[in-house]
């Protein structure tokens, strides 16, 4: 009898690519990575994961990868960690007879103009917006709406590109920015310029349609949104909680979602919740803290799901996780960093994870990647875990040497 097998469509390096595959291991699946790339994923050296080369945005280069590994293995199911190419899952799923979620649903949804469109069609709350595709436009629908706004791309991840513009200086900086050529675009350049709705935000995290966990996000310093802090399960009201579930499942009907994983960004306004973005695919590093905070695994049961197994979302414990980024306050060269091992070794932190080895250049983006590292905290309260964190925070020191400057 062939091997069984789980194909992923590309990988993730800092967050989801390693549990994927660990996930199918646990299930006596064995895992293929297919990417452009396999060298850009440190695990697959690591682990010695079986990994093919294959240009991931070809989908009939794909067919015919996974069509040859068919002669060789059963292949259960196909997937990915990384959205870019989520939609190209569904289609192979839909080619090769798999479960799998609706490419036309992923690709509507990925594209944030469209998202938009169809969450106000069906009356899901929302922030006024305009797509611009010039400067001039920018600035014309910016005035309509009233500052500051946000500025961000139609189509991208990790809030890259994404800025809040609070005067006219801004705005036409980092318009400027995107339609200038330093942004790279992977489709042609358009922008979302939309009202910035103010108030804490909130990530609903959904399981077909089912609401498994709210996690609240703290960001860092304005206008970039890097998220600095993490709190699992959210301190909401019994109503807050029930009207943001409600408002998230109407998103999926209206988006045609409800399969596989989602979710969905909310900010709690003087209105009650606005949806600032739906994610129709599983997050990056917020699986580690649900499983953290209530025992469920959602990359192991999204995988049953993709095989054709029933998944369990029953959680079988409680507790309260908190999550903090290492953010630099400087560009430059790193010298050193020290104190992770003595920070994991503080009772109540479960996770420290450090990304940059010393010498190596550091450079903010403001987005998901500015971060150096990550500790992670849990206990049965939020003050004592916060107090844990702290204490492992203050152990983790590090010192960047900036960038020379050019001298006039």
């Amino acid at each position: 009898m062939a091997q069984r097998a789980l194909i992923l469509v590309e990988g993730h390096g800092r967050s989801n690519g390693l549990p994927y595959v660990q996930a199918a291991q646990r299930l006596g699946l064995h895992p293929i990575t297919l990417s452009v790339d396999p060298a850009q994923y440190d695990y697959l050296t690591a682990e010695r994961l079986e990994a093919i080369r294959v240009d991931t945005d070809d989908l009939d280069a794909l067919i015919s990868e996974c069509s040859r590994l068919s002669e060789t293995y059963d292949i259960a199911g196909i997937t990915s960690p990384w959205e870019a190419v989520y939609a190209t899952v569904g289609k192979l799923c839909r080619h090769f007879d798999l479960p799998g979620p609706n490419p036309t649903s992923i690709e509507r949804c990925c594209d944030k103009f469209s998202q938009r469109q169809l969450l106000a069609e069906g009356g899901v709350p929302i922030p006024a917006y305009r797509l611009a595709a010039n400067a001039a436009e920018v600035e014309s629908f910016a005035a309509e709406i009233g500052l500051p706004v946000i500025l961000k791309p139609a189509v991208g991840v990790g809030s890259r590109g994404v800025r809040l513009c609070r005067n006219v200086d801004e705005l036409a900086e980092h318009a400027t920015y995107l339609l200038g050529g330093r942004h790279i675009w992977r489709s042609s350049p358009r922008i979302l310029v939309e009202e910035f709705a103010q108030g804490p935000l909130y990530v609903a995290h959904l399981m077909g349609n089912d609401v498994i966990g709210i996690i609240a996000y703290e960001f860092g310093p304005p206008p970039h949104f890097v998220a600095h802090e993490c709190i699992f399960p959210a301190l909401l009201t019994d109503d807050e909680y029930t009207h943001i579930a409600e408002v998230s499942r109407r998103s999926l009907q209206a988006l045609g979602l409800g399969w596989g994983p989602t979710n969905i960004e909310l900010r709690w306004t003087k209105l009650g919740p606005v949806v600032i973005e739906v994610n129709p695919r599983m997050a990056g590093g917020d699986p580690k803290l649900i499983q953290l905070g209530c025992g469920l695994d959602l990359i192991t049961e999204h995988t049953k799901l993709v095989t054709g197994e029933e998944w369990d979302l029953r959680p079988t414990y409680s507790q309260t996780v908190v999550y903090r980024s290492l953010v630099p306050d400087r560009d430059g060269i790193l010298d050193w960093i020290d104190g992770g091992s003595r920070a994991a070794a503080v009772p109540g932190i479960v996770e420290v994870k450090l990304y940059v080895e010393p010498k190596t250049p550091v450079v903010r983006r403001g987005d998901s990647r500015d971060p150096i590292g990550h500790v992670i905290a849990a206990s049965p309260s939020l003050t004592q875990t916060q107090a844990i964190l702290q204490r492992g925070i203050d152990l983790i020191s590090w010192s960047i040497t900036p960038f020379p400057t050019a001298r006039e």
